[in-house]
């Protein structure tokens, strides 16, 4: 028993002279543990600030800096790159629905030729990859790193559950915009464009799986390939 009021007496004592002392004042910066966001490495604005040789924190924007946001009116090109649309609309492109119900197919904004629906893809592959696959996974089978941690519902986007014919593209589009479920809203995150460039790229991974070997084979030995000669390496 003496060794119990022994240890209890150190842990006492260590943990009273960690403790600060009520209503002591030092002019030393307080130490944080966790700071948090308590103190950040940021500029203040109207701050000085010693990075930059003029001493100010507050800067002026890089020069042709546009703000990116909502555009009601569609996309603008600036500098001939097109602006980021994130909503604002209320045609098919903007909200996946017509008249009310979900609509199929792409929109006729997309403006989708044969030579461009490859680059087209090849956006929705790079789109779902950031967006999409930690839970998802990235063949959308719904086997995404985050399922692995214990998360659960994880929608399998290659199942017959989501093909084309009972979940339309405009559905899958409503869901990328607002969330569902667990899944949160990814509006602010992902412009209209790319939402429908990952919908394209979610459709031809589900006619992948379903598609006959003979007319996959070529593309499917060259990936496999590849994949060896990485292993390789």
């Amino acid at each position: 028993m003496k060794y119990f009021f022994i240890a209890y007496a150190i842990i006492a004592a260590l943990v009273i002279g960690l403790l600060p002392t009520r209503g002591s004042k030092s002019p030393n910066a307080p130490f944080r543990l966790f700071p948090d966001m308590d103190d950040q490495d940021k500029l203040k604005p109207q701050k000085p600030d010693g990075f930059f040789a003029d001493g100010q924190g507050g800067r002026l924007p890089v020069h042709g800096t546009q703000a990116l946001g909502f555009n009601p009116e569609g996309a603008a090109v600036i500098g001939g790159i097109p602006e980021l649309e994130f909503g604002g609309g209320t045609g098919y492109y903007a909200t996946g629905g017509i008249d009310g119900y979900y609509g199929n197919g792409m929109p006729e904004e997309i403006k989708l030729t044969d030579e461009n629906v490859g680059a087209f893809l090849r956006r929705g592959e790079e789109s779902f990859s950031i967006n999409c696959a930690v839970c998802h996974g990235k063949s959308g089978d719904g086997q995404g790193i985050t399922g692995q941690f214990g998360v659960p519902g994880i929608a399998n986007l290659t199942d017959d559950t989501k093909k084309h014919a009972v979940y339309p593209d405009g559905r899958m589009f409503e869901v990328i915009t607002n969330g569902k479920g667990q899944m949160g809203a990814y509006k602010h995150n992902i412009p209209l464009r790319d939402r429908w460039a990952i919908i394209a790229y979610v459709r031809s991974m589900q006619y992948a799986r379903k598609a006959p070997y003979d007319a996959v084979k070529e593309a499917y030995d060259k990936g496999i390939a590849e994949q060896q000669a990485a292993a390789t390496k």
